[in-house]
């Protein structure tokens, strides 16, 4: 018997949404501006074929910067679920980073709070994010991160991280074919 610790399976893929899944417009309450990146219906296409539950965790800080309400949020999370044929959970966290709260990526509230909605643990949940923080929530958390990198992300972050995707069809394409092998 080896040593090696026994894969896992996913249970479940989590989504950052800005970036990510569509396109960052800063501080964005309105439904209008919402545009998904290319790959990213077919990536929750991919998922829902495969029946693995999705959601999305996501820092809305314009919440507590008073720039957007959680209204605005909503409704520009229900025009992205739309626009994306629907995923299974959408948490957020709506303070601004100095309030130090539990759920602002990268601590691991949101992955917590998707997994319990979703009905998983979270270990058996991959976060796919543009950003470090998104990494850094997954492991928080006890899941696992993919990068998928774009303008704003940084070089360090970048060479920090061992599972990178050019984009997030390609991202979910690599959890399935991995699944256990991501760690």
């Amino acid at each position: 018997m080896s040593g090696a610790p026994a894969p896992r399976p996913v249970a479940a893929v989590l989504f950052d949404r800005d970036g990510t899944l569509v396109e960052d417009v800063p501080y964005n309450g309105d439904p209008e501006k919402v545009r998904l990146l290319p790959g990213a219906r077919e990536a929750a296409d991919l998922l829902r074929a495969k029946s693995i539950p999705t959601g999305v965790v996501s820092n809305q800080s314009g919440i507590g910067r008073g720039l957007i309400t959680e209204h605005d949020v909503l409704r520009v999370n229900r025009r992205a679920d739309a626009l994306l044929g629907t995923l299974g959970t959408w948490v957020f966290c709506p303070h601004a980073p100095e309030d130090r709260c539990a759920c602002r990526k990268p601590r691991p509230g949101l992955v917590l709070e998707a997994a319990r909605r979703l009905g998983v643990r979270p270990e058996e949940c991959v976060v796919i994010g543009d950003i470090r923080a998104d990494v850094l929530a997954a492991r928080a958390a006890g899941a696992r991160g993919v990068l998928v990198p774009n303008a704003v992300t940084l070089r360090s972050e970048i060479a920090a991280e061992r599972w990178i995707a050019p984009d997030v069809l390609t991202a979910v394409r690599t959890v399935l074919e991995r699944q256990g092998d991501l760690s």
